[in-house]
């Protein structure tokens, strides 16, 4: 039986739920594990209060901020280290250094150095800025050498260059690099709240929720991290995807 592909997802996460709310019933407390149910109630209680809303474009406004700092100076700094390679080596023990060291540690350093006002922005551009600068560099060298040896001969101007040759390269590279780099900016920036309780963030939330033992809670601004991230995610994205670019196997139409 063929199921339009939208059911079949529909479908299985219905199912999912089932088994969840079966688990939680079967567990019978509130503490250990809630049902889709109540999180949903507790979800639905939260949504009308200002609170609510002030803490999520807290924390979104924070780290997106941070994804978008370490986003635009991963590309700079990619293009002129693929430019200059002595920049490249002068860089390389310091990215190293942002890619081994443990979130937990930059935490602690960002909140003795800025404290936890802007902390999430610190850790997020900390996590991202090593993934878009890498994939960076990676897309500029995976450009064909014949072709920019073909553009020198022809003289194609510096502009027409960067479009036909160098961005339809560097644009695999830099999506599939936003897909990992925008998860982990999550992850990290509201890890980041959750040790440094910022007013008005999600990881204060969390934390709350553990201290005061409210699994629903905990659950809900779970689920709002979900919903979030995936929809800066999917923009993000989108705007990538269409940049507009050529292609260095065709014209462009005059």
């Amino acid at each position: 039986m063929n199921l339009h592909p939208l059911f079949r997802k529909t479908l299985v996460i219905f199912l999912w739920l089932l088994i969840w709310e079966a688990i939680s019933q079967t567990v019978g407390n509130s503490i250990l594990l809630v049902g889709p149910i109540n999180v949903m109630y507790t979800l639905a209680a939260q949504i009308p209060t200002a609170d609510f809303w002030k803490t999520i474009f807290g924390s979104l406004g924070k780290i997106s901020l941070g994804f978008c700092l370490a986003f635009l100076s991963g590309i700079f700094l990619g293009i002129l280290a693929f430019r200059f390679s002595f920049l490249k080596e002068l860089l390389a023990p310091l990215v190293s250094l942002m890619k081994s060291v443990p979130v937990a540690s930059f935490v602690i350093l960002a909140l003795i150095w800025i404290g936890s006002k802007q902390l999430s922005v610190f850790i997020s551009f900390m996590v991202v800025f090593p993934i878009i600068y890498l994939n960076t560099l990676a897309g500029l060298r995976s450009t064909d050498p014949a072709l920019l040896e073909m553009s020198q001969v022809f003289r194609i101007p510096f502009f027409r260059k960067i479009r036909f040759l160098y961005l339809p390269s560097l644009m695999p590279y830099l999506i599939s690099g936003c897909q990992v780099a925008l998860g982990m900016s999550w992850k990290s920036g509201v890890a980041a709240e959750v040790i440094g309780t910022p007013a008005y963030s999600i990881g204060k939330q969390l934390y709350l929720s553990k201290t005061w033992l409210d699994t629903g809670n905990l659950f809900c601004w779970t689920l709002v991290i979900i919903l979030v991230s995936s929809a800066f995610e999917r923009l993000v994205l989108f705007l990538l995807k269409h940049i507009p670019q050529g292609t260095p196997y065709k014209e462009e139409k005059t």
